[in-house]
């Protein structure tokens, strides 16, 4: 079982005493900066190391003397220990990138590739092009937590940022499509916040939040910034949604009775129906931390009715994730057969929760050796499939789920079928697959073997589009950089790679060892030649051995 450091701080952040006021971060304990000093000097201690090797043989190995006649072998060493680190770090190779995408343009290796706008290869490749841009879109977490009551704590208990700053500026993007619109100059607190949404220090947009108060008291997405980002627990933060509310309801009657007069009052009412819907959201996710499970339940429910075009904000898995805390697993089965179509998108919710559903009718019963022995029943036989068909959707989230890797806060973003997406459903339902007897031994004795029904390498999928080679790089965007990026399919050094640096590291130990012992070595050589050539007398060999020996006795004299 994994260590649980990422559950142990987040627990700690939640069940921590209220935070100190905004700016006033204390200091980490002596065992926590202990921790980050080793974790952030290993490379160091490493390079120390080797310069001290260095500096103690350089009188045995005259490094002084042959310094400027090794400098080409010293030079080709430091780049082959470069490349095996690029490789590590990014996964693809620093010379083959360099040639792709420098040299080869230089070469006309592009003239090939170009076709003709209307050709059928251009359109595959476009429509290529779109499938891979489709499935690397980054979206909105729906279960993101609060940055002042959640994602702050976090930091005053571990001394450690959870969210990146990519995360955090495709955060400042959204808030911008959601709470602004052309209309905002006619009303100075909008503009105001307008000017708040794009700044980058937090205390600067609480700043520009109390401004707008203090020129409209109305001012709806002035308190959901302060609700957002002030608020130090889940109940001040329920309070000023609470207001924000109240205004919000205000003024979204009122562009519904100007929504026909011209365009801009259209855009208006779309974006008061935006601030109205993310503040009832909200305040729903807030009763649902606070333990009032049936009000958000009920919350969510009427904004699904009241507004269902915005099916993109996916309110529905917010739904699902409440729906299985009071463990009413039939409303939980009606909001999949709704939602989990084949013309809709997916997501790790979606599957997992319908795999955790079928699993639920077998997993207390279920024992690897009586299935071995009699087969697998219908019941078993389907819950296993909708374990592959989850683990093919998304392969990150059963190490999570089985506690093989740490758990961290989840972002505000995620990317599908990704590591960040596993995080982020993890973070909330392994307490729901845990609830459930023997779930997890179902799931841990099964999930593996959906690997192979997928072809390798992964040029095809079985039940989802193959899967996309972008993940990785997304995900260390989006994740911070404590936090090991779980990689599909594991990327593994090319067999020639190893070859190469065998090859290398011989070569170089037998030159440096001629080198520095001509004659031992050249004694050596003709014993070794002596044994390959397998000569039929052995009057060489024991020449050879006799010289060698002699050599040993001078040199050690």
């Amino acid at each position: 079982m994994a260590d649980g450091d990422g559950l142990g701080e987040a627990a700690a952040a939640a069940a921590s005493p209220l935070a100190p006021a905004p700016g006033l971060i204390p200091p980490p304990g002596w065992r926590e900066r202990l921790r980050a000093g080793l974790a952030g000097t290993g490379a160091s201690l490493w390079f120390v190391a080797g310069l001290g090797l260095l500096y103690a043989l350089r009188v045995p190995l005259r490094l002084c003397e042959n310094l400027a006649a090794g400098t080409s072998s010293l030079i080709s060493g430091l780049i082959f220990i470069f490349e095996w680190w690029y490789f590590h770090k990014h996964g693809t190779s620093f010379i083959e990138q360099v040639s792709i995408s420098h040299l080869r343009p230089l070469m006309g290796g592009t003239e090939t590739s170009i076709s003709e706008p209307g050709s059928p290869s251009s359109n595959r490749e476009s429509e290529t092009s779109r499938h891979n841009l489709s499935e690397c879109k980054v979206w909105r977490n729906p279960l993101n937590l609060f940055r002042g009551a959640e994602y702050r704590r976090y930091t005053w208990v571990t001394g450690k940022e959870p969210l990146t700053y990519y995360d955090m500026n495709l955060s400042a993007q959204d808030h911008q499509t959601f709470f602004t619109c052309d209309t905002d100059f006619l009303r100075p607190s909008d503009t105001v916040m307008q000017k708040a949404w794009r700044e980058r220090n937090p205390p600067a947009r609480i700043k520009a939040a109390y401004q707008a108060l203090e020129l409209n008291n109305d001012c709806a997405t002035a308190y959901v910034l302060l609700a957002e980002e002030e608020a130090t627990t889940i109940v001040d933060a329920e309070r000023l949604f609470k207001q924000a509310l109240k205004a919000g309801e205000t003024i979204y009657r009122r562009s519904q009775q100007c929504q026909h007069q011209s365009p801009q009052h259209e855009a208006q009412l779309r974006r008061d129906t935006n601030v109205l819907v993310y503040i009832k959201r909200r305040l729903a996710m807030c009763a649902r931390k606070l333990g009032r499970i049936r009000e958000a339940v009920k919350i969510m429910r009427d904004l699904m009715k009241e507004f269902p075009p915005l099916t993109m904000l996916n309110i529905h898995e917010n739904l699902l994730e409440s729906l299985l805390e009071l463990q009413a697993y039939a409303d939980v089965q009606a909001v999949l057969a709704k939602y989990d179509d084949i013309s809709l998108p997916k997501s790790a919710a979606i599957c997992y929760t319908a795999a955790l559903l079928k699993t639920r009718t077998v997993s207390d019963k279920f024992s690897p050796e009586t299935a071995s022995r009699r087969g697998l029943s219908t019941a078993e036989i389907n819950a296993v499939e909708a374990i592959h068909r989850a683990v093919e959707f998304n392969p990150h989230v059963p190490k999570y789920l089985l506690e093989m890797k740490s758990l961290i806060l989840p972002p505000e973003h995620i990317l599908k079928r990704g590591d960040s997406e596993a995080i982020a459903y993890a973070f909330f339902h392994l307490q729901h697959w845990k609830r459930i007897e023997g779930a997890l031994n179902l799931l841990q004795c099964t999930w593996e073997g959906t690997f192979r029904m997928i072809p390798y390498p992964l040029e095809k999928g079985h039940l989802f589009y193959p899967y996309p080679s972008c993940t990785e790089t997304a995900d260390r965007e989006l994740l911070p950089t404590f936090h090991h990026v779980s990689v599909y399919p594991k990327k593994e050094l090319p067999f020639f790679i190893h070859f190469t640096a065998g090859l290398c590291s011989s070569t170089a130990m037998i030159a440096l060892l001629t080198h520095q012992f001509p004659e031992i070595m050249g004694v050596f050589a003709k014993a070794v030649l002596a044994l390959w050539c397998l000569q039929p007398t052995s009057s060489v060999f024991e020449e050879s051995t006799q010289d060698l020996k002699s050599e040993l006795s001078l040199s050690s004299g």
